[in-house]
């Protein structure tokens, strides 16, 4: 069964609201979404991960809340394998032509996007154009080494409609894209991978829009 989450628009009367406003309107829209399934036996360890998400004029904002036992922050570069890291994920397809882009994000920030229609055709994003993703992160800017305890970090991003490069989303209202948000670790000392609506293949693979949810703008 596919999930579905009715976005609503976030309450601000500015076209580009600060970052730093952005996160408290998604705080106030609740504990969020789990990201909390475990599909595969080989990795059960379960951080507890959260996120919100709402839209505005001319972006999507989403904020991650993240609990975990090992936090790693290595790659600072845009387009590095962050998912090596300590990782929060959303894939999305805002047509029904089988495209969908991946941005993936490290606790400092760090961005790595794709787009295709699999791994197998997957294709990295000019970092001009992932840069002008806004984030907002409690981890600070340097990067770091794995470190260990009960550690709570949260990271609120918004994405550009432009940054949807291969499409031409213009106003999100009444629209529904598909979509799915991932926490992972691959270098972890725990490396784990957890998945907000289900994915039934046997290893991880996060690459399937088979399996994403739907997101309903209204």
């Amino acid at each position: 069964k596919m999930r579905i989450i009715e976005v609503t628009r976030l309450k601000t009367d500015k076209h580009i609201p600060p970052m730093a406003e952005v996160s408290a309107r998604l705080d106030e829209l609740g504990e969020g979404h789990e990201i909390g399934t475990v599909n595969w036996q080989s990795h059960t360890y379960r951080p507890e991960v959260r996120f919100n998400i709402a839209w505005g004029e001319r972006e999507i904002y989403i904020k991650y809340y993240v609990r975990e036992n090992h936090v790693k922050a290595e790659k600072s570069r845009t387009n590095e394998m962050v998912c090596e890291d300590s990782c929060v994920e959303f894939f999305v397809a805002p047509e029904d032509d089988g495209i969908y882009y991946n941005f993936e994000f490290n606790p400092i920030g760090t961005a790595l996007m794709g787009s295709g229609h699999g791994r197998h055709d997957s294709v990295r994003t000019d970092p001009g154009l992932v840069d002008g993703i806004r984030r907002l992160t409690t981890m600070g800017h340097e990067p770091f080494e794995e470190i260990s305890g009960k550690i709570e970090w949260s990271l609120t991003v918004a994405i550009p409609l432009e940054t949807f490069f291969r499409h031409r989303v213009e106003n999100l209202a009444g629209k529904s894209f598909r979509a799915n948000f991932y926490k992972c670790g691959d270098k972890l000392s725990k490396p784990h991978f957890v998945t907000w609506n289900p994915v039934k293949t046997e290893k991880p693979d996060y690459h399937r829009p088979e399996y994403f949810g739907t997101l309903k703008f209204v």
